[in-house]
């Protein structure tokens, strides 16, 4: 199976396929075109790039110059062949969209790859490739921090490190940082045998936030590392969506009920399923678009 990632623009899967003998991405033609008309319908989508494509190579613009056999899911939950387009060919399409849409998108585009995110998630398919998890100790401070320092070293100066400034985010104060060495020592502690207590585990590990950002992706991660060793389970992240999530964890201070459930109903014993992994790296960096923390200055 060909390595695939997803991007996400405006909640819109702009789904790719990595080519590797020519070490590039080829992206859905459907989906750009769905996400630049905020289009709902694969149907129509379908059918508006098949007139665009004939409607530009009229005006000498040649989008699609090689076939691929690259395959994405259809709507029905078939593999079917679909066109795809390079970075350039991207590029392309969106300086020549017939509306003022793709503009914006276009911005996106070519920003997604050079941010922060775009670079901290190449890493953490890195990471999830190299192996280096398994050697790791589920449910410890040190791994987290490891996983930490992986997916933001050379991004941020702080990757790795515990955090010596309190933070606070959408009206949710953080443990205090100088709480921070006493409680992170007291997660650990937690026992990480079912699945009730590794999720107490990591919902606890969430309220502490132990770092100045980067914590969701490092702690969805760190999760999946003790469902995977302790239970030989893992989390499908594409089932679980982005705002029950988010309001799932934003209950969770007070009552861990609805993260529980979510995450209990995207369980999958696919602990091998490379695909999957990588799948769940991109909802889980969509999860955070938007996302930051604001830091309290202590008087």
């Amino acid at each position: 199976m060909s390595k695939q990632s997803i991007r996400f623009y405006k909640d819109y899967e702009v789904r790719a396929v990595w080519d590797e003998e020519h070490s590039k991405w080829w992206f859905s033609a459907t989906d750009i075109v769905r996400a630049i008309n905020d289009e709902d319908d694969y149907v129509k989508a379908g059918n508006y790039w098949r007139w665009l494509k004939k409607k530009l190579k009229a005006n000498g613009v040649q989008l699609v110059s090689i076939t691929h056999d690259f395959k994405f899911e259809a709507p029905d939950g078939k593999q079917r062949v679909a066109d795809t387009l390079d970075a350039e060919c991207v590029q392309t399409l969106a300086k020549h969209y017939p509306n003022h849409r793709a503009t914006a998108f276009l911005d996106w585009f070519v920003y997604s790859d050079n941010s922060i995110d775009g670079q901290s998630k190449k890493k953490a398919y890195t990471l999830i490739e190299s192996g280096i998890l398994d050697s790791m100790e589920p449910g410890t401070v040190k791994a987290l921090q490891q996983i930490h320092a992986y997916l933001f070293g050379g991004l941020y100066d702080f990757a790795g490190q515990i955090r010596t400034k309190t933070i606070w985010k959408d009206g949710t104060l953080f443990c205090r940082a100088e709480l921070l060495p006493r409680n992170l020592n007291a997660i650990e502690q937690m026992p990480e045998n079912t699945f009730e207590e590794i999720v107490n585990k990591y919902v606890e590990m969430n309220v502490a936030h132990p770092f100045m950002e980067g914590n969701g992706r490092s702690t969805r991660i760190w999760l999946d590392l003790m469902f995977k060793k302790r239970l030989k389970m893992c989390v499908d992240w594409s089932k679980i969506d982005k705002k029950e999530y988010l309001e799932a964890m934003r209950r969770s201070v007070t009552d861990a009920n609805a993260i529980k459930h979510l995450l209990q109903h995207a369980l999958t014993d696919r602990i091998d399923d490379r695909e999957l992994f990588m799948k769940g790296i991109d909802y889980s960096y969509y999860y955070e678009q938007e996302d930051g923390a604001e830091v309290v200055e202590d008087k």
